[in-house]
């Protein structure tokens, strides 16, 4: 303290060597370092489907043992068709033709068969003989009338009724999978791939992962690599193993505790191959900090105040081994 207070002139040389010599440690505070790596096996470079906890897209893979998927090559537009003429309607035994709205249609060809049979006998003033005639006339063109309107009705009912049904209404099952750990809730139904299949997962599965959380984040902030490789792939230990001698070279360690899960729901869960992925995004709440090694001061964070940070987690584990078996496999930051 009595540096930064005893001479004006070195406090910002001072200042400015301190924060360039801790940029990269306070930048990559947390786990992992802030950063995406880990694999989701064919997964790897897709985005997990958003969910509740986690709604906007996760960021893309910055380190990965996983190969890049081979570009796709661009489809070539096909040779447009030969256009063919539209089919003349079919022609009504009255003239004109079917099709052509209501009057070119039913109700059309209702009125020119009533009023054909009407006016086919002795002309029109012959077949208007008289006042009764006339009546006749005028109910029978208004029962004809009325049948062509409660068929224009039952059709357009129909066609209301298809258009409301193509269009979809409520999705049951939305949520396919159910959450059973403390915190998880259900995530949005995960999209079907060629190379895997859909995985149902049990409470038991859930309360793994919250167990992860909290045991992986201790192992890292004790700087345990053989409690990591218990419960991380080897991919995963070899980044936490970078990152724990990068801050060694800082003269830091990140302290985490207090790890507790506040909201978690389930991306997606598959089985590809021998192995089973489940991917989950959580919020959790910690307190984290940088240490000085040599004297075990605060560099960074707060140990009274806990930060929150939302992650979307993937675990794996080989197929049909039980929820012990489930491994940190990657950690994806969110927007």
């Amino acid at each position: 303290m009595s540096t930064w207070t005893s001479n004006s002139k070195s406090l910002p040389a001072l200042a400015l060597a301190l924060l360039i010599a801790f940029a990269p440690a306070l930048a990559e505070a947390k786990m992992g370092g802030g950063a995406s790596s880990g694999s989701r096996g064919s997964r790897s470079y897709s985005a997990p489907p958003a969910t509740t906890t986690a709604p906007r897209p996760a960021a893309p893979m910055e380190r990965s043992v996983a190969p890049q998927p081979a570009p796709q090559p661009q489809a070539q537009p096909s040779p447009a068709a030969p256009s063919r003429p539209a089919a003349a309607p079919a022609a009504s035994p009255l003239g004109g033709s079917f099709g052509r709205g209501l009057l070119g249609g039913l109700a059309g060809g209702l009125l020119g068969a009533g009023l054909f049979g009407l006016l086919s006998g002795n002309g029109l003033m012959g077949g208007l003989g008289g006042l009764a005639s006339i009546i006749g006339l005028l109910v029978q063109i208004a029962i004809i009338a009325l049948l062509a309107r409660l068929a224009f009705q039952w059709f357009a009912n129909r066609r209301l009724a298809g258009a409301m049904g193509g269009a979809g209404g409520s999705r049951p099952g939305a949520f396919a999978f159910t959450g059973g750990g403390t915190g998880f809730g259900g995530g949005a139904a995960a999209p079907r791939h060629p190379t895997s299949e859909p995985l149902n997962l049990r409470p038991e599965d859930f309360s793994a992962f919250e167990r992860v959380l909290a045991d992986a984040q201790s192992a890292y902030s004790q700087e345990d690599i053989g409690r990591l490789h218990d419960l991380a792939t080897p991919e995963m230990v070899s980044y936490f193993s970078d990152d724990i001698r990068a801050n060694a070279r800082e003269g830091v360690i990140n302290r985490i505790s207090e790890v507790k899960l506040l909201q978690g729901d389930l991306s997606e869960a598959w089985r590809e191959g021998s192995d089973e992925y489940a991917t989950v995004a959580m919020r959790f709440s910690l307190i984290d900090l940088f240490i000085d090694r040599a004297t075990g001061k605060i560099v960074s964070g707060d140990a009274t105040q806990p930060t929150q940070s939302t992650e979307v987690w993937t675990f794996r584990r080989p197929a049909g081994e039980g929820p012990q078996a489930w491994k940190l496999s990657a950690i994806q930051q969110t927007a």
